[in-house]
């Protein structure tokens, strides 16, 4: 079945439609053939899932450019000394040799939506039958005025894990005594919404114990963030006077900065940064553009299948998709990966196609054992994802339960990449 954008967009029935039988791959090359490009936690997930679930009915491909991949989440927990880098680094060893999925460490720089094939930067290209793409996210250019990525050693984002939270962590140890810290939050949407404000707290827990004069100052667009007021009470309760937040009202969303000379200008008021994290506004990553499957920053998808609204042949997840309520963040990623898995299967093998559910969950911690979370179950209609139930921690919390909240956010971890590595 072809679908138009209009039949596309607008009916459910359609997606099912299109799922009914399996679909008939290019003669000459046997088994037919996905290709996930990204090997994050919504990548992976869905490269495991299809491998796992179809093995020997369907041909894996995934391609990640990076050997070592180091997860978003719990990143900010090395800043702040709870966890190692090594803790947070994973490799494909396992993909490969224990699920049979060809993995190729290379940049996909371009998507051939009529030939069916994957461009790589190394040179030739990969053909797909299916196509999962799942890159994260990219930055918006401009989006700080001062800043763009030839600054990011000076001024590190460390909003994509590995070598720039290395950076960044060792800016925060060698700030001088009485310091400050500079933060510049980004605006809706971003990669998971709780993170910056999690960051905040991990570098005061680091200021409190080794530089307990220094300052935190965050320049914020947004009228309001994620946890507010887990976060503000648990700033007070454990960095009474280090952190301050200049929101939009007081100038926060005119920000600009000077690498050059470690300067932030907040609405016209010159700070000079010891360390400047600018986190910019975001979009998804660049091979959804190139493959000419974004509306503005972001890639469109039908949340019963997380199947592109602008290629039926693609699916799209995570950090850069439009889908609804689901927040960006790895948990979110991993839970569209499976619907993503289970829709492929079926439409290129005719194995059962069950309706869509989604969860999430994001757990943040604010001090040692301070930890609170933030979740909802979502479902898939038409017009988007749809949450349809939620949960989050309250103020006032016992240590107990704050304690427990941090243990089951270990738990989570540990699960999380062993399902998305093996």
């Amino acid at each position: 079945m072809t679908l138009n954008r209009r039949l596309f967009l607008g009916s459910g029935a359609a997606v099912a439609a299109s799922l009914a039988a399996p679909a008939v791959h290019a003669a000459g090359h046997g088994l037919p053939r996905v290709v996930v490009v990204g090997g994050g936690a919504g990548g992976a997930t869905a490269a495991r899932y299809i491998a796992k679930d179809a093995a020997g009915e369907i041909d894996v491909t995934l391609i990640e450019p990076t050997r070592t991949y180091y997860t978003c989440f719990f990143s900010n927990l090395y800043l702040g000394g709870f966890r190692t880098l090594d803790s947070i680094a994973h490799d494909y060893a396992t993909l490969a040799s224990a699920y049979g999925i060809n993995v190729v460490h290379d940049w996909a720089t371009g998507v051939d939506r009529d030939a069916k094939t994957v461009a790589l930067a190394g040179g030739g290209s990969v053909p797909y039958d299916r196509l999962i793409l799942s890159p994260g996210i990219d930055f918006v250019d401009g989006a700080v005025p001062g800043w763009d990525l030839s600054a990011q050693d000076v001024m590190p984002h460390a909003y994509k894990a590995g070598t720039q939270t290395a950076l960044l962590k060792a800016q925060i140890e060698a700030m001088p005594e009485g310091g400050t810290f500079v933060m510049v939050a980004p605006p809706n949407p971003f990669r998971c919404p709780p993170g910056p404000y999690e960051r905040v707290s991990m570098v005061a827990h680091v200021l409190k114990a080794r530089n307990p004069t220094a300052k935190i100052l965050i320049a914020d667009p947004k009228e309001s963030f994620s946890k507010q007021g887990l976060f503000e009470e648990g700033w007070q309760k454990h960095y009474p006077g280090m952190i301050t937040r200049i929101g939009p009202d007081f100038g926060g969303g005119n920000v600009t900065v000077n690498p050059a000379t470690m300067e932030v200008d907040i609405d016209g008021e010159l700070v000079k940064a010891d360390v400047c994290n600018v986190i910019p506004a975001q979009k998804a990553g660049h091979v959804c553009a190139a493959a000419g499957l974004t509306e503005g920053n972001w890639a469109p998808v039908s949340g019963h299948t997380m199947q592109s609204r602008l290629d039926e042949n693609v699916h799209v997840l995570g950090d850069a998709t439009d889908q609804g309520d689901m927040p960006k963040s790895g948990f979110s990623a991993n839970s569209q990966a499976k619907v993503a898995a289970m829709a492929v299967r079926g439409a290129l093998t005719g194995s059962r196609v069950f309706p869509a559910k989604f969860s999430n969950t994001c757990w943040s911690l604010i001090d040692t054992d301070d930890g609170v979370k933030v979740g909802a179950s979502y479902a898939a209609t038409d017009e988007k994802i749809a949450k349809t139930d939620g949960f989050v921690s309250q103020t006032g919390e016992d240590a107990a339960l704050r304690k427990a909240t941090y243990e089951e956010s270990i738990g989570w971890y540990e699960g999380i990449t062993s399902d998305m590595f093996g």
